[in-house]
């Protein structure tokens, strides 16, 4: 092979390296940030036994919908005040204000972002894609707890306040395709 061929080829493989890169970013960086709680992106733990001590925060809601996406999405409480370690279960209400089904996913994120190594998800209506039929309502489940160990770290001892933020968006994802498949126009299941 002459020495224009192998360059070529170099470059290539460059090209395509870099694209692959590219293609894995996003999926890698969810997963680092789910990880690690860094953005702002609460950690997701397993139910269990843990410490629950005196020391409290007020962990409060907001709901943002995407202006592309006919529903009404509001916390059904605004605001509660947990004990460092206390599982907490809190719902959110959805509503499809359309005239067809619809599929929403959820992102979310938490301030001030430097608690989100703290703030742990269980259970949670944004681990997996939502379908609402026309005018449904649906209230959606969020437990949570802040890690008792928080206590422990001096540079939270100013953590007072918490804030738990979702945003919906209408899904387009192979799955949310597979979930509208499965309903008729007027929203109820095919075939049954």
């Amino acid at each position: 092979m002459d020495r224009n061929a192998r360059t070529a080829w170099k470059l290539v493989l460059v090209v395509g390296g870099m694209l692959g890169m590219a293609y894995a970013a996003v999926p890698l960086y969810e997963a680092f940030c789910k990880a690690t709680g860094f953005g702002g992106t609460p950690l997701v733990a397993q139910e269990g036994e843990r410490p629950v001590i005196g020391r409290t925060v007020e962990v409060r809601f907001d709901s943002n919908v995407d202006p592309n996406l006919a529903w009404r999405f509001e916390p059904v409480e605004r605001e509660v005040k947990v004990h460092l370690g206390e599982e907490k279960l809190v719902f959110f209400r959805a509503t499809n204000v359309s005239q067809r089904p619809i599929v929403g996913t959820a992102t979310y994120n938490v301030t001030p972002e430097r608690t989100a190594g703290w703030f742990n998800k269980i259970q949670c209506f944004c681990f997996t894609e939502q379908l609402l039929a026309p005018g449904q309502s649906v209230d959606m489940p969020v437990v949570f707890f802040v890690d008792a160990e928080m206590a422990k770290d001096r540079r939270y001892d100013d953590i007072r306040t918490i804030t738990l933020s979702y945003t919906f968006y209408e899904a387009k994802t192979e799955r949310a395709k597979t979930l509208l498949g499965g309903t008729a126009a007027d929203g109820t299941r095919k075939g049954g």
